[in-house]
């Protein structure tokens, strides 16, 4: 795409060169398939989606296998309403549940259960390969470690530190 249609912006886009275009498409295709191939190995191995597995991992890590909802939005890149949403369904099969903030009466904790520490680690070992190999395997030392210097760069430059910024576990 040249030009925009209709459009009253004056000043033209700085459209991206045919290089640029290979190396955004290739982004697109290979970032979808690997989320699509990642979920679903869980929703077959687990019966869940990938940000499901995300959210048992990060309450696995936290202390006392709890955070506060807000803060696992945060982590996990989402909206508080889809958060919500994930957490009842967790909450539903029994391995993840609520409890009342006690400093704040509108806050929440999400917990995960001893159900769902079981469920994750059964299936971490699975979860493990499949990004390995579809990752991993794929890359040479050097490549793993430019890739994910390239991946925080782009982390950091779309999350804002000033106040007011539009990222998802704000909304």
């Amino acid at each position: 795409m040249k030009t925009a249609p209709g459009s009253a912006h004056t000043e033209q886009p700085r459209w991206l060169s045919d290089d640029e275009q290979s190396v955004w498409r290739a982004y697109i295709d290979a970032t979808t398939l690997l989320e699509d191939h990642l979920d679903r190995q869980l929703q077959r191995d687990a019966g869940m989606p990938h940000v499901y597995y995300g959210l048992l991992v990060t309450l696995a890590e936290s202390p006392e296998r709890r955070l506060r909802m807000t803060e696992l939005a945060m982590a996990a890149k989402i909206t508080r309403s889809r958060l919500s949403h994930a957490v009842a369904r967790l909450e539903k099969n029994g391995w993840v549940r609520r409890e009342d903030c006690p400093s704040d009466k509108r806050g929440q904790f999400a917990v995960l259960t001893d159900e769902g520490f079981e469920v994750l680690a059964r299936h971490a070992p699975g979860h493990v390969e499949a990004v390995r190999q579809a990752v991993f395997d794929r890359l040479t030392p050097e490549q793993q470690k430019s890739l994910g210097e390239k991946m925080n760069n782009f982390a950091e430059g779309l999350q804002p530190s000033e106040a007011g910024a539009d990222l998802p576990w704000l909304r």
